[in-house]
């Protein structure tokens, strides 16, 4: 069913899952398209962005955010056009970044919208490298990596939207970059393409050895973004002083227990002793929300020049973002996953 003038598509929470997301999880319901009063604007989703993140709404544990409510609609970032405007900032055509959701249309009083120029050549890059996740990449990096020249940095997840920008910038910096994919496909991406200087599969048999072999220094700046088994073959190669980043774990989201074997707590509490490891978590916005314009003026231009590379998978129909989604939290995506709307 495509986008219509006449009703609006949205994606509910139905129910929380347990594990991972299933069919019962979310609804798609058509309702009438809501109209704007005075202040307000009309949006008109054009990309909706796919992010891990979004599993954390879905439940109902505490985090750093309030929970999807359940038959509220999904939370998502999007590109969306002014459809219709009685707010003297937004004109109709305006294209923005909003936070409207899953969902077709959207009423906003114009907090928190961020207009897009009109020629820029790829609308739905503002969701990915010049977005949120460009943003965690480079913000985590400089402000909590602190990189010198001629370190070593471990990406995970790097040929991911987050994972794909962190390498490149640390090739630009100076670094030794090693990358941490899922298969020969995506590690050969992070290598021949992006630049990495080696890249480890993490499905492989081999991986903890293949990463001591690839980081014979050691580690010193570690970008945390799955957590599981990959920060358990890092952790082995921290040096002192090493620094890690953590914007994400995307391997427990689905999570219903603890996992199997030894409490390994205390060891890696004494290791970080130790080592004199910094380990800091960090919500994009929330912490570093000031530097945006600072991030916008430096990555801008590598994107720009072709020193930045960019991979999106786009997928067609709103009606596909929840099998879209589950792909993601699988690690199937290659690339930013986004879905187009219209």
């Amino acid at each position: 069913m495509p986008q219509s003038n006449e009703t609006n598509r949205r994606w509910v929470l139905a129910e929380r899952p347990k594990g991972e997301p299933n069919d019962d999880t979310l609804r798609l319901e058509t309702v009438d398209v809501p109209e704007p009063k005075d202040g307000e604007v009309l949006l008109r989703t054009e990309f909706l962005s796919l992010d891990p993140y979004m599993r954390g709404r879905m439940s109902d544990a505490p985090s750093y955010a309030a929970p999807v409510e359940i038959d509220q609609v999904m939370v998502g970032g999007t590109v969306a056009r002014v459809a219709a405007s009685k707010n003297d900032n937004f004109a109709e055509g305006d294209r923005v970044v909003s936070f409207s959701g899953w969902q077709d249309y959207a009423v906003s009083d114009g907090t928190g919208l961020i207009k897009l120029d009109p020629n820029m050549p790829n609308p739905s890059w503002a969701l990915g490298v010049l977005g949120m996740p460009g943003f965690t990449a480079w913000a985590g990096l400089t402000q909590i990596g602190q990189p010198k020249e001629g370190e070593t940095l471990v990406v995970a997840g790097a040929t991911g939207p987050v994972g794909a920008t962190v390498g490149q910038i640390g090739k630009i910096l100076g670094l030794r970059v090693v990358g941490v994919a899922g298969g020969p496909e995506k590690c050969a991406h992070a290598v021949e393409t992006l630049g990495f200087d080696a890249c480890v599969d993490y499905k492989a048999a081999s991986f903890a050895d293949d990463l001591k072999r690839e980081t014979p220094d050691g580690i010193d700046i570690y970008f945390e973004n799955v957590g599981g088994k990959v920060l358990d073959a890092v952790v082995e190669q921290l040096n002192t002083n090493a620094r890690v980043p953590v914007c994400g774990l995307i391997s427990q989201y689905n999570a219903t227990s603890l996992p199997e074997g030894p409490d390994r707590m205390n060891w890696l509490m004494g290791l970080i002793l130790r080592k004199r490891i910094t380990m800091r978590g960090f919500i994009i916005f929330d912490d570093f929300g000031h530097l945006y314009q600072d991030f916008a003026k430096e990555v801008g231009p590598w994107v720009q020049q072709g020193r930045i590379k960019y991979r999106e998978e786009m997928i067609d129909g709103l009606e596909q973002a929840p099998e879209a989604f589950v792909g993601l939290l699988r690690g199937e995506a290659f690339g930013k996953r986004v879905i187009r709307v219209a």
